[in-house]
């Protein structure tokens, strides 16, 4: 969702070296109100800012370097933390594992702060982690895609969606009525045995199926499931239970059926296969953004693949529990030496040289940009412009221009929150689509986040240009491709919470801006949506992390009454040191501009 990451450039290097390319910070005017914080110098329009307290860690910051228009908590993670009717709040908010993807029993770790003005907050964590704490484990209740898709009448976006997801581009070949081989669960033979079904309802990888000659219908995990072939392969078709006292000549009753009856493909099975099959391997160095530091990238190692999602370790890591995860075609990762040959800031390793095994990833295995030519009329610094926020991704803000790099790569700041350094500037391609020209939120009817401490509200472009002495970026600049997505108001589909990276959660599309998607996460405050593009690679089909063996985070709604007996008290004394937990998993082409309610409210 960041599109890249990172301001200014220096001597940029993909080659490992003690130093570290930074650039030099101009001299702050003497005239402006600064506040200095944990290292870190703020500069504020008003000069009134002031500091605050977070009402969950403790930290003591800029107030308006806090999360949130209320500006109690210093993060995304106290603010989830803190918040009693969210109910995936503090624990799962916390959920970091470490080594290996989640799994049935996941540690809680201690979240690290996506930027360098919460480096006071990490140091905090730090210093609990090393205190002995009481361990109680908390169990989960199990969540199930197909009753929850059941029992709530709701549609799942279909897998041609998800371009990026295993069979995302040949799943036509499976809708409702095709016949597919599956397992008998009705028999009692002690081998494994097949038979017909036919599929009823798809949701997702996932498909309610009703045997052949049985009314009952059972739901399940459809590619898993599947079986091609039986004659062929030998496996043998053997009617369920149920109804073996029914027809005496099953093989007359199966022509009879199938006869005119759409099946799949012969080479589906082989489809799946490579579908399932990722270029990116363990060992391999990339350079991928800094999460503490916006504006710069560093080297990481891919430490595990799962279902394309890739585990980084940051180089320089030594116990390896550093990381970050993403998806092989996001944005924010690219191939040793990107950095130095766009201008690019980077973070040199203190490794002086690569550890045995390790090496470069292919440039051609990275997600290509648009090519774009800067030679005539293209953006300059100081434009204006409006942008997702990467650090709250629910909101568009009023955004600057603060570097023009090479190939079309853009350094963008928020307004009215940045640091006096940069350090918080992100990187956004030209034809982003998470980057808008003036007045995109005024005519699609989206509030747009004026700058912190722009006291002259309602916000107007108009008036703000003229007060500021900017342009606005001209909009023939801006990407205008909106593809035939798929996705409509009210779709399930699981989602990355990308403020914690780790985590695929329960969530619904509640709203469409031509390729701009809202989701929410099901059980949560609306102040948690994303804004997200349409072919992001953090957008999932049903049933995804089943498929790949992923820990998909239930809605909030089913953790309820677990945090109803743990309060945030108790989480932040005892929990800090981590806990064991068990998760048990079991049609128009129009868009829509208006919002809908297919989200689920807790109470407190």
């Amino acid at each position: 969702m960041f599109d890249g990451y990172d301001s200014c450039s220096e001597d940029t290097s993909s080659s490992s070296s003690s130093e570290e390319s930074e650039e030099e910070v101009a001299p702050l005017p003497s005239n402006l109100p600064i506040i200095k914080n944990n290292g870190q110098v703020y500069t504020y329009p008003d000069g009134k800012s002031g500091m605050a307290t977070c009402e969950m860690c403790g930290m003591v910051g800029v107030r308006d370097a806090f999360y949130s228009k209320t500006k109690r908590f210093c993060s995304v993670s106290c603010s989830r933390s803190y918040s009693s009717n969210s109910k995936k709040a503090s624990i799962l908010a916390r959920l970091q594992v470490t080594g290996k993807p989640p799994t049935k029993k996941a540690k809680v770790l201690q979240k690290q702060p996506l930027v360098a003005k919460l480096a006071a907050y990490a140091q905090y964590q730090a210093t609990l982690q090393n205190q002995a704490k009481t361990k109680a484990a908390v169990s989960m209740e199990g969540f199930s895609w197909g009753n929850y898709i059941n029992s709530n009448s709701f549609i799942a976006a279909p897998v041609t969606c998800f371009k990026h997801a295993p069979m995302g581009t040949c799943w036509g070949d499976i809708s409702e009525n095709v016949r597919v081989e599956v397992p008998n669960t009705d028999c009692s033979l002690p081998t494994k045995v097949f038979w017909i079904a036919g599929i009823v309802k798809l949701a997702g990888y996932n498909a309610l199926l009703r045997y052949e000659g049985l009314k009952v219908t059972l739901p399940g995990l459809l590619v898993q499931n599947m079986c091609w072939l039986c004659a062929a392969s030998g496996k043998p078709l053997v009617p369920p239970r149920t109804i073996q006292h029914k027809y005496t000549n099953w093989k007359a009753f199966l022509v009879k059926r199938l006869t005119g009856a759409k099946t799949l493909p012969p080479d589906f099975s082989q489809k799946v296969s490579e579908s399932m099959q990722y270029p990116f391997k363990p060992c391999m160095r990339v350079e991928v953004v800094d999460k503490r530091h916006l504006c710069r990238t560093r080297v990481a190692v891919v430490e595990s693949v799962i279902g394309g999602r890739l585990r980084l370790v940051y180089e320089e890591s030594e116990d390896r529990t550093d990381d970050f995860w993403c998806h092989m075609h996001s944005p924010l990762i690219h191939h040793i030496g990107w950095s130095r040959s766009i201008g690019h800031r980077f973070k040199r390793s203190d490794i002086t040289k690569k550890q045995d095994g390790h090496f470069d990833t292919p440039p051609h295995l990275f997600a290509k940009v648009k090519e774009v030519d800067q030679s005539g009329e293209w953006f300059k610094e100081g434009m204006k412009l409006e942008a997702i926020d990467p650090l709250n991704l629910s909101t568009i803000c009023v955004a600057t221009i603060r570097k023009v790099l090479a190939d079309g790569f853009l350094m963008i700041g928020i307004d009215g929150s940045e640091a006096a350094d940069g350090s918080d500037w992100f990187c956004y391609h030209a034809t982003s689509p998470s980057i808008f020209p003036v007045g995109f939120c005024e005519i699609n009817m989206i509030e747009l986040t004026p700058p912190r401490g722009y006291t002259k509200l309602p916000f107007k472009w108009f008036d703000y240009l003229r007060e500021t002495g900017s342009i606005a970026a001209p909009v023939k600049l801006f990407n205008k491709d909106v593809p035939n997505h798929g996705f409509r108001v009210g779709m399930k589909l699981e989602a990355v919470d990308l403020m914690e990276p780790r985590l695929i959660c329960v969530a619904t599309v509640t709203r469409i801006i031509h390729r701009l998607l809202r989701i929410h996460f099901d059980g949560w405050e609306e102040e948690y949506d994303q804004w997200v593009d349409c072919e992001s690679p953090d957008l999932y089909p049903v049933g995804w992390c089943q498929l790949t063996g992923y820990q998909l985070q239930p809605p909030a709604s089913q953790c309820k009454l677990v945090y109803r007996k743990v309060t945030t008290l108790q989480l932040k004394e005892e929990l800090l040191d981590g806990e064991d937990y068990n998760f048990l998993q079991g049609a128009s082409d129009q868009e829509s501009n208006g919002s809908a309610n297919f989200y689920i409210k807790q109470e407190p």
